[in-house]
């Protein structure tokens, strides 16, 4: 049975304007600009203790205990325009106290400024160094949204760089497919309080600048997932991103990929304060708990 919590999340986020924020190309533009000339904080809530530092350029923080078995690289949603949120915040620091985890936060560039072709070569980097810290199978990287589909590429680069497989790749309601041209997105639209194509269509061109829709690096649907090591991926059917997640179950073949598909839940469930949330979470929690301990 869907928690009271979870049928009013709807109405909260329609409230909030989300939706008529993504309903077309000139409003996400107008906010992404606002976003640009009044940029929102990325620091974490005072409750959280994390340690900053600086990596080629970027703020970086790092929650949880440093001497934990496992590491964690999480990249935040928001359509690679928007600031990290102080719900992702709460998530990381949640996870890593329940998992003996070490998380990496990046606070990466936002496009425009911030493209795939700059952004996603940086992260791999960076995760890469906590493979030669602890070993490819201790390991994690996490994404929502459109993190998400930042983690699944960042993913496929460490791979095609020769590096072995993550202990972990966590997909949270993950965009997918920046090309809005799913059949599926119009027949789940109408339930979806948060996202809309147009707008999220205009945020995925910003980010991809140069490249095509169809490169891996932003829409890594149309990669391989041969050589992945496990993935868990979460969606909601309420999310037009539902149309990216089922379509990955579809195409994984023997691919390991764990899904858990929330009945009635909104985008980014699993993030949110109600009690499907904290399940998910604790789903993440165990599956961090269970990466090996042997560098591979």
């Amino acid at each position: 049975m869907v928690s009271l919590l979870a049928r009013l999340a709807p109405l909260v986020i329609t409230l909030r304007g989300s939706k008529r924020q993504f309903s077309s190309v000139e409003r996400t533009l107008a906010a992404v600009q606002k976003a640009r000339e009044h940029p929102a904080s990325f620091e974490p809530p005072a409750s959280i203790h994390a340690v900053r530092r600086e990596e080629g350029g970027w703020p970086v923080y790092l929650v949880g205990d440093r001497n934990a078995p496992h590491r964690a690289i999480f990249l935040h949603g928001g359509v690679y325009s928007f600031e990290i949120d102080p719900l992702h915040w709460k998530l990381v620091s949640e996870v890593a106290d329940a998992s003996n985890t070490l998380f990496t936060v990046p606070i990466m560039p936002l496009a425009p400024r911030g493209t795939a072709s700059t952004v996603v070569p940086v992260v791999a980097d960076l995760t890469a160094a906590l493979i030669d810290e602890v070993g490819a199978g201790n390991v994690a990287i996490i994404g929502d949204s459109s993190g998400g589909g930042m983690a699944l590429a960042v993913a496929m680069e460490l791979r095609d760089r020769g590096l072995p497989a993550l202990g972990a790749t966590v997909l949270i309601s993950p965009w997918l497919d920046i090309s809005g041209t799913d059949p599926r997105l119009t027949e789940i639209a109408p339930s979806d309080p948060w996202l809309a194509v147009p707008g999220t269509h205009a945020a995925g061109s910003l980010y991809r600048a140069e490249l095509p829709e169809d490169h891996p690096w932003v829409s890594p649907i149309t990669g391989s997932l041969n050589g992945l090591g496990p993935i868990t991926m979460f969606s909601g059917t309420r999310d037009i991103l539902n149309a990216d997640a089922t379509r990955l179950v579809s195409l994984a073949g023997e691919q390991p990929l764990d899904y858990h598909e929330g009945a009635g839940m909104i985008h980014n469930y699993p993030i949110l304060p109600m009690p499907e949330g904290a399940a998910a979470r604790a789903i993440i929690a165990q599956k961090l708990s269970a990466m090996g301990l042997a560098p591979s």
